[in-house]
């Protein structure tokens, strides 16, 4: 991929992108017209060296407002999703996750967990009227 593309998905500028190559943090190949190539593996191994270390600042506030703790009762994942089942006081909060993101964060079922719920659509649904009883 070209350099930009890299520097952006890295969410660094060019300029540093170079100055790793000359220091041999980073390998990169030459196009036939001497353009700067970066390996989508390159950016693969960078991008798994900076979730590794951890350093994203943490987070202090945000806007979601429904915010539910409660307990990992279940887990299953494959190779690239994963279904989280958390029972929240009297809610099951089930998220579709990616597999990766389970092993960032360890959890096991028994983990206390906290759903934060953001949606822009609320659907209510009515259903059919059921006959009275006599």
């Amino acid at each position: 991929m070209r350099v930009g593309q890299a520097a952006e998905m890295l969410q660094v500028s060019v300029e540093t992108l170079r100055r790793w190559e000359s220091e041999g943090r980073l390998r990169m190949a030459r196009s036939g017209g001497g353009q700067r190539l970066v390996p989508i593996s390159e950016v693969t191994r960078l991008l798994a060296e900076k979730r590794a270390t951890g350093v994203e600042r943490p987070i202090v506030a945000g806007s979601a407002r429904n915010r539910f703790p409660g307990i990992v009762t279940r887990v299953e994942k494959d190779k690239v999703a994963a279904v989280v089942e958390v029972i929240a006081g009297p809610h099951r909060m089930v998220s579709l996750m990616t597999a990766e993101a389970v092993d960032e964060m360890g959890l096991r079922i028994g983990d206390e967990a906290v759903c934060v719920v953001k949606s822009t659509n609320v659907i209510v649904e009515v259903p059919h009227r059921r006959e009275t009883r006599a």
